[in-house]
């Protein structure tokens, strides 16, 4: 999943940046909000955190240009300004959580994910396909009720597709869902993971749609002739 890190503290948003990575997310970060407000419709963020105390825009002002543009990708607001009208006038500008500094990284990935979820119309925290479970806080994986162990860009890979079970997905659009901007990426570096994939949990599981794209069937557990 990939994240839009808007955090003008350099020891908080570098931290966070990699800490999340170990989470499976690939995160943008900036930390100006000028620059982060334009940021959201270069890339298909799945969520965003945004702090207030942004140089250049404010932060209630960036989240207010993004909903007055119809940008509805979930925002935590991240901040030190704990004041309770501070975090309703942030709920009310459109923010769909709330975290003060100090925090735990595990409950902010915690609501992230739950945010995550919610935009893709899963209640449960548990992704599940067929026999094949995926638990995003634990990063643990299942089939048949085994374990699988996966790389953790397969697990990234892994959730993408669960999240989007029955759906086409491009080959650019999980370039897009996978690397940060500063990533370096290799030419064939997709086949090489839905390879790596398909071997640990089946041949079967992710099926080519050929010219198109990769899909997750919801009967991925028969295999095809």
């Amino acid at each position: 999943m990939r994240i839009l890190l808007l955090e003008d503290d350099p020891l908080i948003g570098d931290g966070l940046k990699a800490g999340l990575a170990k989470f499976g997310f690939a995160v943008d970060e900036f930390a100006d909000g000028v620059a982060g407000q334009k940021a959201l419709a270069a890339a298909p963020y799945d969520a965003v955190i945004l702090d207030l105390g942004l140089p250049g825009l404010d932060g209630m002002e960036v989240l207010a240009r993004w909903r007055q543009a119809r940008q509805n990708v979930p925002v935590l607001i991240l901040t030190a300004r704990d004041a309770l009208e501070q975090r309703v006038a942030g709920l009310n500008a459109g923010a769909d959580d709330y975290l003060v500094k100090p925090f735990a990284l595990s409950e902010l990935v915690a609501r992230l994910n739950a945010l995550i979820r919610r935009r893709h119309g899963e209640a449960a925290p548990l992704l599940a396909c067929g026999t094949l479970t995926f638990d995003p806080a634990s990063r643990a994986v299942t089939q048949n009720g085994a374990p699988v162990v996966l790389a953790a860009r397969e697990l990234a890979l892994l959730e993408l597709f669960m999240q989007n079970k029955g759906r086409i997905l491009l080959r650019e659009t999980i370039l897009e869902k996978l690397y940060n901007w500063e990533s370096e990426i290799e030419s064939n570096v997709i086949d090489v993971h839905i390879h790596h994939l398909r071997r640990k949990l089946g041949n079967h599981v992710i099926r080519t749609v050929r010219n198109v794209g990769y899909i997750l069937d919801n009967d991925m557990e028969k295999p095809r002739s």
